[in-house]
């Protein structure tokens, strides 16, 4: 018997196979469809590997080059001087500009001294950040390790004072606040981040605004200095200085300045050595020379706060002080003999400036006029180590 055939089957066979058909002509279609608008189109080899696209260049490694953006010292005056005493050798030249070889012409005398003071009177701003950045990257240039920031400044921009501080942080300075200077609002975080702070003049807080604040209460205006606020905290904590001096400013309006005292600059840590550098260096100095070294050091530190640093002293005694004070405490140490304190936080003054006060004042100088039996004259005993 022979089987019977569907009369349907034909049909599905041929149905079939115009899916087939259809699902072939569609996939060749497909392939000239362009691609969504969405998805990535690479032009070119499909063997050749992306390339990332280059990292942002810091503003350290720009200044490691010769050519540094504009900037423009808008805020304030700077000066530039190569030396301690300011009474008698005054704050030095105006630095007109700073691009790279205004930078090199106004510190190049200071080589010789190893010591480079900025006078800054003016504002916090991102032209004293500017300023901050590239002294400290043309001292490292001409190995100046001395580096003095002498401010006067009544404040300015918070956000720079920020940048401006974490930028002296690493680079080893100074702060002056001598007689007759100021340091308030702003500056005082700025104050927070020299290595060690020594304060003749005035400073003062008071609470943080923003220039275009939108806040129409006080919970606005609360949202608004949350972020700010906590990034001062921060700050201050990494700079060794109380996080209370972030409460207390905002218990003092903003037209009003709350003055600190001598025990509540110490009290808060902006007088003096900066703790977190401090731990620092001992724990680097540690690794380098030993234990007992770190002790006498420790030891040196707290006798040059109490007697070279303390309310009342000069600026320009500070080196004295410290060579006669560290010889107590067993220092230069033969073993670390580059790392004596007084080396690290007050250099002495170069012979050379020796010579040249003696002459200017027309008195006998510790080595300047003195003269051997032949009557000519002679050669201090630095200089006749440094000859050798």
């Amino acid at each position: 018997m022979v089987p019977q055939r569907s009369p349907f089957a034909p049909r599905r066979l041929l149905a079939a196979s115009l899916a087939l058909l259809c699902a072939l002509a569609l996939a060749a279609c497909g392939k000239d469809e362009p691609a969504p608008s969405g998805a990535a189109v690479t032009l070119g080899s499909q063997n050749d590997v992306p390339k990332p696209a280059p990292a942002a260049v810091s503003e350290e490694d720009i200044l490691k080059g010769t050519y540094w953006p504009p900037a423009k010292l808008d805020g304030g005056v700077a000066r530039i001087s190569c030396e301690y005493d300011y009474p008698r050798f005054g704050d030095g030249d105006k630095l007109e500009s700073l691009d790279f070889f205004s930078l090199v012409d106004a510190m190049s005398p200071c080589q010789a001294r190893g010591v480079v003071r900025v006078r800054y009177q003016g504002k916090i701003g991102a032209g004293f950040t500017a300023l901050a950045q590239r002294v400290a990257a043309m001292a490292a240039r001409m190995e100046i390790p001395t580096r003095i920031l002498d401010i006067d400044s009544s404040g300015g921009h918070v956000e720079e004072a920020l940048r401006a501080g974490d930028s002296i942080a690493e680079s080893g300075w100074a702060i002056w606040v001598r007689e007759e200077s100021v340091c308030h609002s702003a500056c005082v975080l700025v104050l927070a981040a020299g290595d060690t702070r020594s304060i003749e003049g005035k400073v003062g807080i008071h609470r943080l605004m923003r220039d275009r604040s939108t806040a129409t209460s006080r919970a606005e205006l609360s949202r608004e200095l949350r972020a700010i606020n906590q990034q001062v905290r921060d700050y201050l904590e990494r700079n060794g200085v109380a996080t209370a001096v972030s409460d207390l400013m905002m218990t003092v309006a903003n037209r009003d300045l709350r003055i600190l005292t001598p025990d509540e600059l110490k009290q808060y840590g902006l007088d003096g050595t900066n703790a977190a550098q401090d731990d620092l260096d001992r724990i680097r100095l540690a690794r380098k020379c030993g234990d007992d070294f770190v002790r006498r050091r420790e030891s040196f530190r707290r006798a040059f706060d109490a007697q070279c640093m303390g309310t009342g002293k000069s600026f320009e005694s500070m080196p004295e002080c410290a060579e006669q004070l560290q010889a107590k405490f067993g220092f230069p140490d033969k073993t670390c003999p580059g790392d004596s304190p007084a080396d690290l936080y007050a250099r002495d003054l170069p012979p050379p400036l020796l010579d040249e006060v003696a002459a200017a004042e027309g008195g006998e100088g510790k080595d300047a006029d003195a003269k051997s039996a032949d009557g000519k004259p002679a050669k201090s005993d630095k200089a006749e180590k440094s000859a050798k």
